[in-house]
């Protein structure tokens, strides 16, 4: 994304599954940052806690569940649409299908092309 938090990091060391194709990925550490949605007249900002990763993905940022709640935002997926309250009114976001869908056909063309060495015998090793 471009930021310069090095200075800001803390280290982590557990993995986290079903990101990336493979069996895990483990963080180059986390960081807690302000985010801000909305317009300067109306905003909400809260901090949020992310984990960086080094690998290529379409998406920037991804906010889960906890991100969400932290807002009080309330997505409705079908429509591509998120609100949340703000300090003077409802904050309402549209999303883009051309853009969603450019962004989910670039992730499977990085899924397809790019193939990790099949480790299920290392995994049943283990588990014996």
């Amino acid at each position: 994304m471009g930021l310069n938090i090095s200075y800001k990091m803390t280290p982590r060391t557990a993995p986290f599954y079903s990101i990336v194709l493979g069996n895990a990925s483990t963080p180059i550490g986390t960081v807690t940052l302000p985010v801000t949605f909305g317009t300067p007249d109306n905003y909400r900002t809260e901090l949020v806690k992310f984990e960086i990763a080094n690998f290529i993905s379409s998406y920037h940022a991804i906010f889960g569940r906890p991100t969400l709640a932290k807002f009080m935002a309330v997505p409705y997926y079908v429509y591509l649409l998120l609100k949340m309250p703000s300090k003077t009114r409802v904050l309402t976001f549209r999303g883009d299908l051309q853009k969603s869908f450019k962004c989910e056909k670039e992730a499977i063309t990085y899924v397809s092309t790019n193939r990790l060495p099949d480790t299920s015998g290392e995994v049943f090793a283990v588990a014996k």
